[in-house]
């Protein structure tokens, strides 16, 4: 009011809404553990699930969320096939286990925000990661940063800006080189469980849902020495299931 004293500032201003996230995953476990991580926050809830790339799209039409997480590898149509048409209706960010370089670099090419890879990110990461691709700010873990260098610069100006984005190793390829940054692929919080290098990828391939038949046949061992492992890795995990072990190696238990 012109003349009277000027209006406090509100002390108790409403909050933003949470941000509205759709998790596009074929595994049903990655898919609990990110629902129940980013829906338990204040800022962050998952608002739809999707099993593969058509789930996703038909999703992201009727929620219209702030940020879509897409797996790469899924059935039917997968995360780059539905890349295109997610992106045209929000921010997507990738979240799988898949860092080929060929991967990565057409994700970006398609137009994905970042590129995180399972196990090379904490809790609060993530949620950072979420936040900021709203913002049009990137974040690629180690090793997707790694496999981008790999291939020669990124096929765009925005896409060179993305990896230099990445909090964890910005910098490193300037001051250590491609080298230096490969050392830090893989220190992440699975490093706290201790998981030998054959451990570590019979743990990968339970986080996928293979069964013991199908872990022996990729790793051309028994499935006794299968089992043998298993009760090792479920020791070392503190777990007494596969998908709470996989929760927890997923980082999202």
């Amino acid at each position: 009011m012109r003349g009277g004293n000027p209006m406090p500032p509100n002390p108790n201003p409403t909050p933003s809404p949470p941000l509205r996230i759709v998790v596009a995953d074929d595994n049903p476990v990655v898919r609990a553990g990110l629902t129940a991580l980013l829906s338990s926050r204040e800022d962050t809830t998952v608002v739809a699930e999707a099993a593969d790339g058509r789930e996703a799209c038909a999703a992201a039409r009727r929620h219209r969320p702030d940020v879509v997480l897409l797996d790469v590898r899924m059935p039917g149509v997968d995360g780059l096939t539905a890349l295109p048409d997610l992106v045209r209706l929000a921010p997507v960010m990738m979240l799988t286990y898949s860092h080929e370089s060929e991967t990565v670099r057409e994700a970006v090419r398609l137009g994905a925000v970042g590129y995180l890879v399972h196990g090379e990110f904490t809790v609060e990461q993530l949620v950072k990661a979420v936040r900021d691709t709203t913002a049009g700010r990137p974040h690629f873990t180690p090793s997707a940063a790694s496999a981008l260098a790999a291939t020669g610069l990124p096929c765009s100006p925005a896409s060179a800006h993305a990896v230099m984005q990445l909090p964890a190793v910005q910098g490193q390829i300037a001051h250590s080189g491609l080298s230096q940054l490969q050392s830090y692929v893989g220190q992440s919080t699975r490093s706290q469980f201790r998981l030998s290098t054959r451990e570590a990828e019979i743990m990968d391939l339970i986080a996928t849902g293979m069964n013991n038949q199908q872990i022996a046949a990729a790793c051309f061992i028994s499935e006794k020495t299968v089992k043998n492992h298993i009760n090792r890795i479920f020791a070392k995990l503190q777990s007494t299931s596969r998908s709470q072990a996989a929760a927890k190696w997923l980082g999202v238990a």
